[in-house]
């Protein structure tokens, strides 16, 4: 896959999940508020070590009332994507292929797996993934199985600290679509590394 013109200027740490609290301001979270018109669905992203096949990372996007993103401990944002402790808002298709695009390199996949649910269990996911808090470092799985486990329909799917076990939990899941996204990027992602300012106002984020 070509590297998308717009990214993130960011520097990559995939394996290491880190993040300070954050918290964005109402305005901001309000203005950048995009929902889909899509039905309602949960999709796991899975970041996923070619060599080895290591679950390094684990994401979860919500699709609602609102379309968010749940990337806890994560090192992922975009200036025109307000975050509050690990949940990013605003998450367009242009965003979401940024977040893909910024996992996938020439020594990493990304598995998606997406699943449609009732409004209900949707906005229970994101009223969870709203109360849940900064993330530690290293608990991104951990964090993304305590939102999945008990929704209506998720309660096959453990509490663990392993992205590969929530992956595969959520593989069997009646109902779910699969897709992998390959890269072959550097692996010093190098190529995501630009400046924002530039286009962070224009229309479609």
């Amino acid at each position: 896959m070509r590297r998308l013109a717009f990214s993130l200027a960011i520097t990559l740490a995939l394996a290491a999940c880190g993040a300070e609290p954050i918290w964005a301001p109402d305005e901001a979270v309000a203005r950048a508020r995009y929902v889909s018109g899509e039905r309602p669905s949960i999709t796991l992203y899975t970041v996923v070590r070619k060599s080895g096949n290591e679950g390094a990372h684990s994401g979860l996007m919500i699709d609602g009332s609102q379309r968010v993103m749940f990337d806890p401990a994560g090192t992922w944002h975009h200036p025109t994507v307000p975050e509050r402790n690990d949940l990013h808002y605003g998450i367009t298709e242009r965003m979401r292929k940024f977040y893909i695009d910024y996992h996938a390199r020439e020594t990493y996949d990304v598995v998606e797996h997406k699943i449609y649910v009732s409004p209900e269990v949707a906005e229970l996911a994101i009223r969870r993934a709203e109360a849940y808090g900064a993330v530690n470092k290293a608990f991104c799985g951990n964090s993304v199985s305590d939102i999945l486990k008990g929704l209506p329909g998720f309660e096959t799917v453990p509490r663990t600290f392993f992205p590969n076990k929530i992956m595969n939990a959520f593989a069997k899941l009646p109902g779910v679509t699969t897709k992998i996204h390959h890269d072959g990027d550097p692996d010093n992602n190098s190529g995501v590394l630009m400046v924002q300012a530039s286009f962070g106002n224009q229309s479609g984020y």
